[in-house]
């Protein structure tokens, strides 16, 4: 079922430390275990709630964003496949300073995941008696439901310290699991349990377009269709990466894009005109805490209710277990490129960073703490994963410009238009994610830099042979992004001051979002330091043949 390489040559393993051992599928099992978790137990009930029917408009402007972002990310994938990949590429096109904080966006991503998925399963849980002293009434931990978490947490570090082989196949057998279950959820509860008239019975679109694009961060949707990178993120242990990594990125977010649209039109079908007589933001019926396995029981579905609080455990405890891996190999491209100490390099006889592991752990721990419950853990890792995202449509133009003839095994038709286009994209999705969410996100990018910032000031300082180099010059154009991205929120009407009316804040982002592209493509490393870049880390860790 995975498709791993039992006899992958010694010269790979002598070169790079991880182990290259995963073929096509393992890599796009990845992705999907990934985009399958506990968005699909939540997502549906959510958007609903926020935009009312319309909120399949919203998966799928969400499923285009995704898609133009995974685009620009396939390409990338093919031409350079290094571990922790999402975090590298700003490193080779702006250098040090844009490396670092690019790498950050993406271990903080990574590193918050799994807590998300904990507090899915938590969550999900309550529906048996021996879990409901587990969460407050307003979903937040009690003692024994953060007891409960750290147990949690630690499985999935121990699972990953067997090796990717032993990961590869629990995450693909999972995988089957979680696809086949929401969609027999889909066939079983919408055969006998559709009413077409729920879509326009208390208005299709209640909240207006604000609402639409709103649900689109806010509601979990677009954290129920990130995923597709950890293909990418596992590219140093792809068998044949040029050719696997952008068949497993876009297969990956198709289905997953499917299976979330059905999702949301069954869901919405299916609910007994009751259950919303009173306007669909007071959506209720028994057993909402767990949307879809409520639904069942209220349709008459018990057995399915079953299936599917069982899947509440599989489904996010897979994912929380492949963001486990994904957090200790973006720590472990840090390290490589300067930003983060040598330690978290160090593998054990599995090809395993521990080290990351580890810290991954402790991370996961410390999140449960500011950010107890998951719609709020939700909201912000949706802002840390675009946020992420955004630096590989500009690393794309300057590689369009500073190398032109680098091998690419998979050529994105149009770039040069799709490239600026999914920038822009990803900023709105930021911005949607509201005021209240990116000041929170503004205090964590503060922390990575004094940290971050602070190893590559004592590497410098003690002359060390890894110490970052940080190009003020090619990263000049990053301060004014995050401040500008932090005042147009500011100053929005998504939980902002509401001083930029609906749609001219549109304007004002995609122009916005223009300007930082162009200057960022005319700031960016000269070729010949791109190519030592890349020379750097890339030989190291390119597949033998």
């Amino acid at each position: 079922m995975v498709n791993v390489d039992h006899a992958a040559p010694d010269v790979a393993r002598k070169t790079t430390g991880l182990r290259r051992d995963v073929g096509l599928i393992g890599l796009m099992w990845a992705s999907v275990g990934s985009i399958i978790g506990s968005g699909w137990l939540y997502g549906a009930e959510k958007a609903v709630v926020t935009a009312g029917p319309a909120a399949i408009i919203s998966w799928l402007i969400g499923a285009v964003a995704i898609v133009l972002l995974a685009l620009v990310h396939a390409e990338l994938g093919g031409m350079f496949p290094v571990a922790g990949g999402t975090a590298r590429y700003p490193h080779y096109a702006f250098g040090g300073l844009a490396g670092m904080s690019f790498g950050w966006f993406s271990w903080l991503q990574a590193a918050t995941v799994a807590p998300i998925e904990v507090e899915a399963m938590i969550g999900y849980a309550a529906h048996w008696d021996f879990a409901k002293g587990f969460q407050h009434a307003d979903g937040t931990l009690t003692t024994s439901g953060f007891v409960v978490a750290v147990v949690l947490m630690a499985v999935f570090v121990a699972v990953n310290f067997l090796g990717v082989r032993v990961l590869a196949h629990t995450n693909s057998a999972a995988t089957w699991w979680k696809i086949a279950v929401p969609l027999g959820a889909i066939f079983i509860i919408a055969v006998g349990n559709f009413h077409p008239h729920n879509f326009t019975a208390e208005g299709f679109a209640p909240f207006g377009a604000k609402g639409v694009l709103g649900a689109i961060s806010s509601s979990g949707i677009i954290f129920a269709l990130l995923g597709f990178e950890q293909a990418i993120q596992l590219a140093g242990e792809s068998r044949n990466p040029k050719r696997d990594l952008p068949l497993a990125t876009l297969g990956s977010v198709a289905i997953g894009a499917i299976i979330y649209v059905l999702l949301q039109v069954v869901f919405i079908g299916a609910l007994p005109h009751s259950s919303f007589a009173h306007g669909w933001a007071k959506l209720d019926f028994p057993g909402i805490s767990g949307p879809w396995a409520g639904l069942a029981t209220v349709v008459g579905l018990g057995w399915l209710s079953v299936v599917l609080y069982i899947d509440a455990v599989i489904s996010p405890g897979g994912t929380g277990l492949i963001y486990t891996t994904a957090t200790s190999r973006v720590s472990y491209g840090l390290a490589k490129n300067g930003y983060a100490p040598k330690l978290f390099e160090k593998i054990d006889a599995r090809g395993v960073p521990w080290f990351g592991l580890g810290i991954s752990f402790v991370t996961g721990v410390v999140c449960f703490l500011p950010f107890p419950s998951w719609q709020e853990l939700v909201g912000f890792i949706t802002s840390a994963s675009v946020l992420m995202y955004a630096g590989a449509p500009l690393a794309y133009g300057v590689f369009a410009d500073r190398l032109p003839n680098h091998e690419r095994p998979y050529r994105l038709p149009g770039g040069k238009v799709i490239s600026p286009l999914s920038f822009a994209v990803a900023n709105l999705i930021i911005y949607w994610a509201g005021w209240d969410t990116l000041w929170r996100l503004g205090i964590a990018i503060l922390l990575g830099y004094v940290l971050l910032g602070g190893y590559a000031w004592y590497a410098t300082r003690k002359n060390l042979q890894d110490a970052p180099r940080l190009d003020w010059k090619a990263a000049q154009w990053l301060p004014p992004y995050l401040v500008g991205m932090g005042l147009i929120s500011w100053q929005g009407g998504f939980g902002g001051q509401n001083h930029i009316p609906l749609w001219w804040d549109i304007v004002v982002v995609a122009v916005f979002s223009l300007v930082i592209y162009n200057w960022a493509r005319a700031t960016a490393s000269k070729p010949a330091e791109i190519e030592e870049s890349i020379h750097e880390v890339v030989v190291t860790e390119a597949p033998a043949h």
